[in-house]
């Protein structure tokens, strides 16, 4: 099964257990997303990378033009460890990191959260690769993909236990929209992947085509 077939099918399972009128509240806020059109105005395919540099879930900083300095970087932007569809991308990743690695890629996960939230993702995952905190979103912004959650949804979330102002350490309720990007080792950006969809992502199998198709360029 790929991963977003796991994706819908868990979608499906989920608005069958969601309160009808919370439902459509949620449909509502999606739609009103997409009207604002984020992905078709955010860093694609061909843009260079922003330069960064952001904690790990230890505090140390890592930069991303060390890690270019080694080959090309692949950076995966999700919401947070509260979000199951954001797990489960991470999972995925995760089985196929060995793969990634044998063509010469490095994972990042970048997340809105602060570091200690990240660090009990990547123990309750068992991620094997990095993940940074871009708190309030400073690389998400620059690279066009930040939306404000609804005003409407924050209490739903909240009865939900997740409150974003403590996963993400500030009161603005941003997240980026799940995005990933190919960086090559001058910083350009060979392929880009968004969706203002959360519940579905760039397919792993997908992933390693474009890193394929990279290294038969080199």
């Amino acid at each position: 099964m790929s991963l977003n077939e796991e994706l819908k099918a868990f979608r499906e399972e989920s608005d069958a257990e969601t309160p009808a009128d919370v439902l459509k509240m949620m449909q509502a806020a999606q739609l009103e997303l997409e009207k604002l059109q984020i992905a078709d105005n955010a860093k694609r395919t061909g843009d260079k990378m922003e330069p960064f540099e952001l904690p790990d879930s230890t505090g140390n900083k890592v930069a991303l033009a060390d890690n270019l300095k080694d080959g090309p970087v692949v950076i995966s932007f999700y919401r947070g460890g509260w979000c199951p569809y954001c797990n489960m991308e991470l999972n995925a990743l995760q089985r196929h990191l060995p793969e990634i690695k044998g063509l010469g890629a490095q994972l990042i996960a970048v997340t809105p959260e602060v570091p200690d939230k990240s660090q009990t993702t990547i123990e309750t995952n068992e991620l094997e690769f990095q993940v940074l905190s871009d708190v309030g979103n400073t690389v998400a912004t620059r690279l066009g993909l930040v939306f404000e959650l609804a005003e409407e949804l924050r209490p739903i979330y909240k009865e939900w236990g997740i409150d974003l102002t403590d996963y993400n350490g500030d009161e603005k309720y941003e997240l980026p929209i799940p995005s990933t990007f190919v960086v090559d080792t001058d910083g350009t950006i060979v392929y880009a992947y968004h969706d203002l969809d959360y519940t579905s992502r760039m397919e792993p199998e997908d992933l390693l085509n474009k890193l394929k198709d990279l290294q038969t360029q080199r």
